[in-house]
């Protein structure tokens, strides 16, 4: 089986919705054609000549990056400089390249949520919010005999999730009444006819993100020829985005037991630390890639710990004058599991119709000297 290159941007931008990308990124669809099959994906944090090589040798026809090839507009398409030649040889070979930066770097679910899932926190939070989804009412009647299915329509499709429920509606019953007019093909009644029906009501919220999605299940389960529905924008807001995550470990632990534990989950051969190794965790930030921007904010949330990479000298002097342990455990370790927990969000969409393998290119340019 296949997919077309266009659902799998309908699926990232519900996974990462570009509005979060920070003005200076470029994300989204960088070569390729809407309309070309997809049956195999390469996912990669990064995209060079080793990684073009093996999607082209692993006959991958899409590759996801985390990092985007193109970041700003290009004044040539020379295939003898690096960025010229990875792009000449995706185009060659028709291979779209999709990229999901900072979108995914402060969606929910997305890069930090990976990290502080790895690292088993507790209900984490959002470190520093950008934006909070918005939500929107769906009220919908429906004929007594059509109720559950129609309902189960919109919860499959993403409506009436609050918190750790999903399926959540309320439901009133009522008569509803419509004249059939001549053209009309009516589910129950006849032509020229006042009807009385016995329907529901049935009311439910939808993140904004999967309203469209909703209405459209709904009209496609619902058995009458027009619909009536109505849609109110709330004034709660839902899901928050934005960078970095904190949260309480399961357990206690010691700043040198857990730097041993981050090590191992993350695969790195080096940590840098600021802190006394004596010192015990119980609460962790997190933000994958570069967090340094982010001491205050952990310090705020009350943070023992801020995990995560580049971290620049003058800000481990300001987390360790402020009374916060730090792990630097580079760039690219602390964002890798967001590519092992894409996979598994693009198998859950897909089922099976592609097939999603992770890049074994070491993209990272930095190595420990012994």
């Amino acid at each position: 089986m296949a997919v077309k290159v266009k659902r799998l941007l309908r699926i990232m931008e519900e996974l990462a919705p570009a509005r979060l990308a920070s003005e200076w990124d470029n994300v989204g669809l960088q070569t390729g054609h809407p309309e070309s099959n997809v049956d195999r994906i390469l996912l990669t944090l990064d995209i060079n000549g080793a990684v073009a090589e093996e999607a082209v040798q692993r006959e991958a026809q899409a590759v996801i990056s985390h990092h985007p090839l193109i970041f700003k507009p290009l004044k040539t398409l020379r295939s003898d400089n690096p960025i010229g030649a990875v792009l000449s040889a995706l185009v060659n070979r028709d291979i779209a390249l999709m990229a999901a930066h900072t979108n995914l770097d402060s969606a929910a679910g997305g890069v930090s949520d990976a990290l502080a899932e790895l690292l088993g926190l507790l209900e984490p939070r959002v470190l520093q919010r950008t934006e909070a989804e918005s939500l929107f009412k769906l009220v919908v009647f429906i004929p007594a005999d059509s109720l559950d299915v129609v309902r189960e329509a919109v919860s499959a499709a993403g409506a009436g999730h609050i918190g750790r429920y999903s399926h959540c509606s309320f439901i009133s019953r009522g008569t509803g009444t419509f004249k059939p007019l001549e053209g009309a093909q009516p589910y129950i009644g006849e032509i020229g006819n006042l009807e009385e029906a016995d329907e529901y009501r049935l009311e439910t919220v939808v993140p904004s993100s999967v309203l469209d999605r909703v209405i459209a299940a709904m009209l496609k389960a619902h058995p009458y020829e027009e619909v009536a529905y109505d849609v109110y924008k709330l004034r709660q807001s839902g899901a928050e985005s934005g960078f970095g995550r904190y949260g309480q470990l399961p357990q206690e632990k010691r700043l040198d037991e857990l730097a041993g534990e981050i090590r191992r989950l993350l695969g790195t051969e080096y940590l840098r630390i600021v802190g006394d190794p004596e010192r015990i965790i119980k609460k962790v930030a997190v933000c994958g890639g570069s967090g340094g921007g982010l001491i205050e904010r952990a310090v705020d949330r009350q943070a023992d710990l801020l995990l995560t990479g580049d971290i620049k000298y003058h800000e481990a002097q300001q987390a360790e004058t402020m009374g916060l342990a730090l792990i630097d455990a580079g760039h690219a370790a602390t964002e890798r599991p967001v590519v092992f927990k894409l996979r598994d969000d693009l198998q859950q969409r897909l089922a099976g119709e592609v097939e999603i393998i992770i890049s074994s290119v070491a993209t990272d340019p930095v190595r420990l000297f012994h």
